[in-house]
């Protein structure tokens, strides 16, 4: 039932790559607020939908754009392989970006 995660984050295209490492029940890994972080993922992962899954190519979502960051999400969350990669390029990926803060970068 393991809950370990490796988060890569770049703040636009030209960034240097971040790294955090995030491991819940026990916290631990780089992640500066892995305590908050491990509690927003399993809030999100309880949720109908799961944050692991893209969104939908037909799904409506609003043209509004969040801003350049992208991060890709791998490990293993309550005993499930994760692959995930994330950005903010609409409405719908904002949301789901947000559904994971903080243990993906709050943005302002």
């Amino acid at each position: 039932d393991g809950k370990s995660l490796t988060i890569v984050v770049k703040d636009d295209v030209h960034a240097k790559e971040r790294r955090l490492t995030l491991r819940c029940e026990p916290t631990g890994g780089n992640h500066p607020r892995a305590e908050e972080a491990c509690a927003a993922v399993d809030r999100a992962t309880r949720g109908v939908r799961s944050p692991w899954e893209p969104v939908s190519a037909d799904t409506m979502c609003t043209q509004m754009h969040g801003g350049p960051q992208t991060a890709r999400v791998t490990g293993t969350w309550a005993g499930r392989k994760v692959d995930a990669s994330f950005d903010r390029s609409n409405g719908c990926e904002i949301a789901r970006w947000d559904s994971l803060t903080p243990a993906l970068p709050e943005v302002r």
